[in-house]
């Protein structure tokens, strides 16, 4: 039977802990030490370069990966019992409590920044702040809809944080971004802003142009609603310089292969500092090899490593007993975890944040829709050429050519409606997103339903759906901390209670 609660949040964030450089005192001066992290000596910079570093995380993080196994790209092997609550689809309210607390962890950091940088005047700071923050907003509205938000880090006043409607978070957010756009192209930064930017090393044009990809990806969430007008929303963008469609955003602050110092998703799925595999439970899901074995797709050979039988993966909820071993199964590869395995190249390679891919995959839908002018076909294309490039497949742009000829055919595959267009470029994104973006993936097949074949749904026999769930449900920390807040959202379920933008 389908699980039912109550809501509930936390927002117990702490400010990760910071290195200092040393700085001589004077004799008997033991009330001031200046080695002590402390509100006065905690800079705006400082908390911003270590929060970005978390944006990176949050994207390579093992919360995720109950989405790459349900959306078909990964899957436990059969060294180890797998989540029955996961494969059954039968969440409670213990299933989410990572990702609400450490997204609201990195979102107290940049509140932080902002709140530091504001007051010292530095507003291009405070943008940038703004422009992370919003990722991670809508992402947390995405899977959860309401959520505490304005009174959300004001604890003093707000001990208990009401609960914002998530469309009003979407609203407000979307605000929060014009303002921030508006900075980063009219605004001076400080001097201080490129060293502590890891992300776009001080380029306020492309700080701009991921605020307005976000943007664009809020507008492309809600494009089900009925009677959703965009226009307004799109001119901002276009009149605003644009999206970030020819580069990858990402950072790295100087990643080395050594403990704790790799780049974050070859540290939880490449290979430790000692060469031993990172991940030992999970491998390729069978339904994702399918996809690209029958398409002919060279990419196949960038996101998984062949096991000695060949390119192997398990079909998610199959019993333990039946799965293949970690040997037997694909691994992940050079695409995602650098060239060679182990290899000190994927321990030092940039943590991706928005790949450009995914941006022109958002402007080929916002074509096809009539939302933006241009070529739909020749933005999917770039889109696809994109997702090789990112992959470093051989001779990226003649493999591209090839699928996009065959497999990846806009002619053969697209159609000539809207409603098939989307659905096409969809599933081409979909399948870009391998093992790189799953809540992307779960957030489309949610509003559009592309995936109409449903092998990628768990085989339990157990499963309490033959579908995903609708949404996730609030986390068992919120009921412990903040329960008359949600409490007052009354009760959900995950399979009924749909978020602003489902249709």
């Amino acid at each position: 039977m389908k699980r039912m609660i109550s809501k509930n949040i936390i927002l117990g964030a702490s400010l990760a802990a910071l290195i200092f450089t040393s700085c001589s005192k004077t004799y008997l001066d033991v009330n001031n030490d200046p080695n002590r992290p402390t509100d006065d000596n905690t800079t705006p910079q400082l908390i911003f370069t270590q929060a970005e570093q978390a944006v990176g995380s949050r994207e390579a993080s093992g919360d995720w990966g109950f989405l790459d196994n349900w959306m078909g790209y990964f899957a436990p092997n059969g060294d180890f019992a797998p989540s029955q609550i996961e494969q059954t689809y039968n969440i409670d309210f213990g299933f989410s409590d990572a990702i609400w607390q450490n997204h609201y962890n990195v979102l107290f950091d940049l509140y932080q920044v902002k709140t530091k940088a504001m007051a010292s005047g530095d507003s291009v700071l405070a943008a940038a702040s703004t422009i992370l923050s919003a990722k991670l907003w809508q992402e947390l509205v995405d899977l959860f809809g309401d959520i505490p938000y304005t009174q959300a880090f004001h604890y003093k006043e707000f001990p208990t944080p009401a609960y914002d409607a998530q469309k009003d978070v979407y609203n407000s957010v979307l605000l929060s971004l014009d303002t921030a756009v508006d900075y980063m192209k009219n605004l001076t930064a400080a001097k201080s802003f490129a060293p502590a930017d890891i992300i776009n090393n001080g380029d306020q044009g492309r700080w701009a142009e991921f605020g307005n990809t976000i943007k664009l990806r809020m507008l492309i969430r809600q494009s089900q609603v009925s009677g959703f007008d965009p226009s307004a929303e799109i001119a901002k963008i276009q009149s605003s310089g644009g999206v970030s469609d020819d580069y990858d955003v990402s950072e790295n602050p100087g990643y080395i292969n050594d403990v704790n110092k790799q780049s974050p998703f070859y540290a939880n799925f490449g290979y430790d500092a000692s060469n031993n595999i990172a991940n030992t439970s999970i491998n390729a899901n069978a339904y994702i090899l399918n996809i690209l074995t029958n398409s002919g797709d060279p990419r196949l050979e960038r996101f998984f490593s062949p096991s000695a039988s060949g390119y192997n993966g398990n079909v998610y909820g199959d019993p333990t007993g039946t799965l293949t071993n970690g040997a037997g199964t694909s691994y992940f590869g050079p695409g995602l975890i650098g060239d060679g395995a182990p290899s000190s190249v994927g321990a030092t390679q940039d943590q991706w944040i928005y790949p450009k891919y995914e941006t022109l995959f958002l402007e080929a839908e916002a074509i096809a829709r009539g939302w933006l002018s241009g070529d739909v076909k020749a933005t999917y294309e770039n889109a696809v050429k994109a997702s090789f490039e990112f992959l470093k497949v051989d001779d990226a742009d003649n493999a591209a050519a090839t699928y996009l000829a065959e497999g990846g055919s806009w002619d053969d595959n697209a159609g000539a409606s809207v409603s098939l267009q989307v659905q096409f470029i969809t599933y081409q994104k979909y399948i870009a997103n391998t093992g790189i973006d799953p809540l992307e993936s779960y957030s489309d097949q949610r509003r559009l339903h592309f995936l109409t074949d449903n092998s990628y749904i768990s085989s339990n026999p157990a499963k309490v759906a033959n579908t995903l769930p609708l949404r996730l449900l609030y986390p068992q920390s919120e009921y412990t901390t903040n329960s008359s807040s949600v409490q007052a959202e009354g009760t959900i379920d995950a399979y009924t209670t749909k978020l602003f933008w489902e249709p």
